[in-house]
């Protein structure tokens, strides 16, 4: 089994999404069940149908929550130092092509969110960034094609 990193703040999102669709959405969606075979048959019952279905993909999303729960790897960022990037590392970059400035966390693949800053440890600028220092340049091959970065500051918050 496969450890899968992550920080205390992913660890404690994923424990409150487990808890929430434990407590609250499969009470809610047997109720659902329950109101929808009181209106008799069941093999027409399009409001039957669509609740089973809610509960399908409940129940799916909490054995996948359960799993990696069990198999993730808890890394304590603020514990973390030094000047080289790595799981964690808060990472300030200019483009070289604009001159804008972004900054990354490099954070586990289910709390990656771009739009806050979070890039995955698998996503290709994290893969690119593991293992450079600030004052390095580095190439990464986008979707969207080749970015030149300039790592200006390397943190552990």
């Amino acid at each position: 089994m496969d450890k899968i990193p992550m920080t205390p703040g992913g660890y404690k999102a994923l424990e409150e999404e487990l808890r929430f669709r434990q407590q609250q959405e499969r009470p809610r969606i047997i109720a659902a069940i329950s109101e929808a075979r009181s209106h008799g048959d069941l093999s027409e019952n399009a409001e039957y149908h669509a609740a089973k279905e809610s509960q399908s993909l409940n129940e799916g999303r909490i054995a996948e929550l359960e799993d990696k729960l069990s198999r993730a790897e808890i890394i304590d960022v603020a514990k973390l130092s030094g000047s080289t990037i790595k799981f964690g590392a808060t990472v300030k970059l200019i483009d070289e092509d604009t001159e804008e400035e972004k900054t990354y966390q490099i954070v586990g693949d289910s709390e990656a969110d771009v739009k806050s800053g979070k890039v995955s440890i698998s996503s290709p600028i994290a893969r690119a960034l593991i293992g450079k220092k600030t004052g390095d340049s580095v190439e990464v091959n986008t979707p969207g094609g080749g970015k030149s970065y300039e790592i200006v500051d390397v943190a552990f918050v």
